[in-house]
C-alpha cells in the first residue's frame, strides 16, 4: 500500500555523528579532555635543563679595529615526552564515540523496523476498512433495490386505483355536462328573446339620445364660439395692458436710472492719472431697499486707479434710488450694469 507510506524521520536520515546525542557526548568528552590536558600542562612532570651561559673577556680595541661579536649557538631545548594518560583518555573518547555511533545505528534500525511495522498495520487496517465499506455498500444497494421494488409495486397499485377513480369521475362529468348543456340551451333561447327585446328598446333609446345630443352639440358649438370670441378679446386686452405696463416700467426705469447715474456722478472722483477715452463697466446688485449687495468689474479700463475710483463711487453711495414697484425693480435694478465714462457720466 502506497497511501500510508511516509518519509523516515529527520533524525533517522541524519548521519550518526550529526545526531544531538553524539554531539552532546562529544562536547562533554572534549571538555573533560581539555580540563585534564590543561591540568597536566600546568604541572609538567619534568622541566627542561637550564641554558648554559658562556662569556669571555674582550680587551678594548680601537673602533675601527673592533670586530662583530660572534654569539655561540644556543643549545636546542628538549622536546616533551608524550603523556600516557592523555593517550588513554583519547582512546577512551574514541571508544565512547564508536559505541555511541553503534547505539545510534541500532536505534535508527529499530526505528525503521517500527515504522515499517506501523505502515504494514495501517495498510492492513485500511484494507479491512475497504472490505467493510464494500460489504456495507453491497448491503445498502440490496436494501435500496428492495425498497425501490416495494415503491414500484405501491406506485402501480396507486396508479390503477387512480385510473379507476378517473374513469368514474369522467363518466359523472359527462352526465353533468349533458345536463348542463340542456340547461344552457334553454337559457340561451331565453336570453336571445330577452336580448331581442333589449335591442329594440335600446335602439329606440339611442334614437332619442341622438336627437338630444345633436341639440347639445349645437348649443355647445355656439357657446364655444362665444368663449373664443371672449378669449380673443381678453387676450387683446391683456396684450394691450402688458404693452402699456412695459412702457410704463421702461419709463419709470429710465427715471430711476437717471437718478442713479446722477448719484454716482456726484460720488465719483476721477483720478488725475486717468487718460482720455478710459471706460470701465461695473455690475451692481441691490436689495429692494436700495442697499448695495455687491459690485464687480465686468469690463476693465486697463487703468487700476480709474477702475478703483469707479468702485469707490459705487460703494460710497449709502442708498440707491430704486422704484417701489417690485416688477420694475426685479426687471431693471436688482442686477444691472453701468459704464463709467467721464464724457457720459459726468
Amino acid at each position: 500500500m502506497t497511501d500510508n507510506k511516509r518519509e523516515p524521520n529527520d533524525y533517522l536520515s541524519r548521519p550518526p555523528w550529526r545526531s544531538p546525542v553524539a554531539l552532546s557526548i562529544a562536547l562533554h568528552v572534549g571538555i573533560v579532555v581539555f580540563s585534564l590536558v590543561g591540568w597536566s600542562w600546568s604541572k609538567p612532570s619534568h622541566e627542561p635543563p637550564p641554558r648554559s651561559i658562556q662569556a669571555r673577556l674582550i680587551m678594548p680595541e680601537p673602533v675601527a679595529a673592533q670586530k662583530p661579536e660572534v654569539k655561540p649557538p644556543s643549545q636546542p631545548e628538549s622536546q616533551p615526552k608524550p603523556d600516557p594518560q592523555e593517550e588513554a583518555r583519547k582512546k577512551a573518547a574514541e571508544q565512547a564515540k564508536a559505541e555511541e555511533q553503534k547505539r545510534q545505528e541500532e536505534a535508527r534500525k529499530k526505528a525503521l523496523i517500527r515504522e515499517k511495522e506501523k505502515q504494514e498495520a495501517a495498510a492492513k487496517a485500511k484494507e479491512e476498512a475497504r472490505r467493510k465499506a464494500e460489504a456495507e455498500a453491497a448491503a445498502a444497494a440490496r436494501k435500496k433495490a428492495e425498497e425501490e421494488k416495494r415503491r414500484k409495486e405501491l406506485a402501480e397499485k396507486k396508479a390503477a386505483e387512480e385510473k379507476r377513480k378517473a374513469e368514474e369521475k369522467a363518466a359523472e362529468e359527462r352526465r353533468k355536462a349533458e345536463e348542463k348543456r340542456k340547461q344552457e340551451e334553454a337559457e340561451r333561447k331565453r336570453q336571445e328573446q330577452l336580448a331581442k327585446e333589449r335591442r329594440e328598446a335600446e335602439e329606440k333609446k339611442r334614437e332619442e339620445e341622438r336627437r338630444k345630443r345633436e341639440q347639445q352639440l349645437a348649443t355647445m358649438a355656439e357657446q364655444a364660439q362665444q368663449q373664443q370670441e371672449a378669449a380673443a378679446r381678453e387676450k387683446a386686452e391683456a396684450a394691450a395692458a402688458a404693452k402699456a405696463r412695459q412702457a410704463r416700467m421702461a419709463s419709470e426705469s429710465e427715471k430711476y436710472e437717471a437718478l442713479i447715474r446722477q448719484r454716482l456722478s456726484d460720488a465719483w472722483y476721477i483720478p488725475s492719472s486717468a487718460r482720455k477715452g478710459l471706460k470701465t463697466t461695473l455690475e451692481i446688485t441691490l436689495l429692494p431697499t436700495g442697499e448695495l449687495v455687491s459690485v464687480k468689474i465686468t469690463n476693465s479700463s486697463g487703468n487700476t486707479a480709474f477702475d478703483n475710483s469707479a468702485l469707490s463711487a459705487v460703494r460710497g453711495v449709502s442708498r440707491f434710488p430704486v422704484p417701489d414697484d417690485a416688477d420694475v425693480f426685479n426687471t431693471y435694478f436688482r442686477r444691472f450694469s453701468i459704464q463709467f465714462d467721464p464724457e457720459t457720466l459726468k
